[in-house]
């Protein structure tokens, strides 16, 4: 069911004390003392903000929300996604979302319904195409990642070798959710040879027989989460999926080793749907969120790479290890958003399918 407008000011409440908190916080971190280009005096209110909550809320809300709300006297009030509000707004239908997390696939089919961010406000690390639409972006990678002390003597790098079961014993972490099909398709055919530039439009029929030779061997996850419980225990030896699960893993003191040869790397943004409540203010958020100095604390707080490239001169070099898409990280593989768009029905039902066996 989607959030009313009481449900959302009774988030507000609970999440007064904490962001009174933050405010104070706000002040240590970079770029503290920004004011934007604006009239900002003349803003007031609220955003409406919809994500999907947990650590990434938590950065942004110190890094950004906090001392936008200090300067402007704006509230930004943060729901959890629900997936039937944001698509009826994504489809130009009303809704209370002044913005909301989506893939960029999803802006690129909806673009007629999303207002557009002003040019000096834009993430230039977006296709030209799309970067009016979309703010707020970071890169994740879907990688493959193992303990160390698993392949002492050097694991899998390339997604033929993942498949190779026999150089790498050991099970496969594999998403086993319809929705978490996120680069399937793509790393199958990379593991099937091939190239980059040949990958779309998807070959689900191929990805589907590539996918079936290693099926005897995968472990599936139904959470993200998961991935790290199945490697830490010894259930799987290698594990694909969002590069941000490898890292916690490293946070909680385990050495892991993360192969970015042949990562995925995808695009998440903010968009605006025209139908939203408080267009002003959030436009005026967009300033906020493209400053480099605080994409580059963004960062490091989360290790998700960021969308204005001036934010990596403000990056220490052992952070940049750990972004999907660092400058030293040349032998990524970008999806296509474009493409992924006008597929996006179809690759739902291809993996629904294909996990169905």
């Amino acid at each position: 069911m989607a959030r009313t407008r009481t449900d959302i000011r009774r988030a507000r409440i609970r999440l007064g004390a904490a962001a009174a908190g933050i405010a104070l916080l706000a002040g240590c971190g970079s770029g503290g003392e920004a004011q934007t280009s604006g009239d900002t005096a003349a803003l007031s209110g609220e955003i409406i903000w919809a994500d999907f909550g947990g650590p990434t809320n938590e950065a942004r809300q110190e890094i950004y929300f906090a001392p936008f709300t200090e300067n402007t006297g704006v509230e930004v009030v943060s729901v959890v996604v629900n997936d039937a509000m944001q698509e009826a707004m994504m489809s130009g239908g009303q809704g209370d979302y002044d913005a909301t997390h989506v893939g960029l696939d999803l802006v690129y089919a909806n673009k007629d319904n999303v207002t557009q961010i002003p040019a000096e406000y834009q993430d230039q690390a977006l296709p030209e195409d799309i970067r009016a639409y979309a703010f707020g972006t970071f890169y994740v990678g879907h990688a493959q990642g193992y303990l160390s002390d698993t392949f002492p003597n050097g694991g899998p790098k390339t997604w033929a070798d993942f498949w190779d079961v026999q150089t790498y014993p050991g099970k496969r972490a594999w998403p086993g959710t319809p929705g978490s099909y996120d680069s399937s398709c793509e790393i199958a055919l990379l593991a099937d040879g091939v190239a980059p530039e040949n990958l779309y439009p998807l070959d689900f029929d191929r990805c589907s027989a590539k996918l079936d030779e290693l099926r005897p061997n995968m472990v599936f996850y139904m959470s993200y989460p998961e991935i790290q419980q199945l490697l830490v225990s010894g259930t799987a030896a290698v594990a694909m999926g969002p590069s941000g699960q490898f890292s916690a893993l490293r946070n909680a003191g385990q050495d892991v080793t993360v192969s970015w040869d042949q990562a995925v790397v995808a695009p998440n943004v903010i968009a605006i749907p025209k139908q939203a409540p408080n267009a002003e203010n959030i436009l005026a958020l967009t300033e906020y969120f493209h400053d480099p100095e605080r994409q580059a604390e963004f960062a490091a707080r989360t290790n998700y790479g960021p969308g204005n490239p001036e934010a990596y001169e403000h990056i220490p070099a052992d952070v940049q290890d750990n972004l999907a898409n660092a400058p030293s990280h040349t032998a990524v593989v970008y999806q296509d958003s474009k493409a992924r768009a006008e597929a996006t029905e179809e690759l739902l039902n291809w993996y629904t399918s294909w996990l169905a066996g």
